[in-house]
């Protein structure tokens, strides 16, 4: 059975992949992010940082594309959904661990440089969408599932419906956490949460604020 590149292609037949090599790529990649930014990183000071030969690199990911989405995407996989109890400790314990990676440099540089260079390439937009984007609405599935069985969300009978609010709720949430820490620099932290989580599930009308009801 063929390997699979990180690109998704069948690898060449040859000696198996080192997961510790990947790892040590990836690694290297958001490390020179930070340090040199998108228009400076190339695929030769990568390997040399990671101890692995270029050759070796190369078979794993064509391009400097590739191979800065999935050092992106590696970091958001980190991401679970905590059993908290209720719908809405679950929302904000997701929220508070997504805006933790964001916090971290080589989460900010590198999310902000793929995003940033995907707005001239339709190619490397459409990874982005599916290592990262759709990668990670496994949350709200997850998140939605679980409040399912527990009663606090009705069952779901049309499918197609289903997949629109997961996209539409993903929108949200990302949306808020990444304007929150990455646009306006401002602490995404438990009081900041728990308003958003309150704002998400129960309308603008009613978040506990003063202000007109009308």
């Amino acid at each position: 059975m063929q390997s699979r590149s990180p690109t998704g292609r069948a690898g060449r037949a040859g000696r198996p992949r080192s997961a510790a090599a990947d790892t040590a790529i990836l690694a290297a990649t958001r490390a020179a992010l930070v340090e040199l930014g998108w228009s400076k990183l190339n695929l030769g000071d990568v390997a040399a940082r990671a101890g692995v030969a270029k050759t070796t690199l190369y078979r794993r990911w064509p391009g400097k594309n590739e191979l800065v989405v999935d050092a992106v995407a590696e970091l958001f996989d980190e991401l679970e959904l905590p059993d908290r109890g209720s719908l809405a400790a679950d929302i904000e314990g997701v929220v508070r661990q997504f805006a933790a990676i964001l916090e971290r440099p080589e989460a900010r540089s590198g999310l902000m440089a793929v995003v940033a260079e995907a707005t001239r390439d339709d190619a490397l937009r459409a990874r982005i969408r599916a290592l990262i984007v759709d990668r990670q609405k496994r949350l709200v599935r997850e998140g939605r599932a679980r409040a399912q069985r527990r009663g606090e969300l009705p069952a779901e009978r049309d499918a197609r419906q289903a997949a629109r609010v997961v996209d539409l709720i993903f929108d949200m949430v990302a949306g808020a956490v990444v304007h929150r820490t990455l646009v306006s620099a401002e602490p995404a932290d438990e009081d900041w949460a728990r308003g958003f989580t309150r704002v998400l599930l129960c309308g603008l009308f009613d978040t506990g604020t003063p202000g007109d009801r009308r």
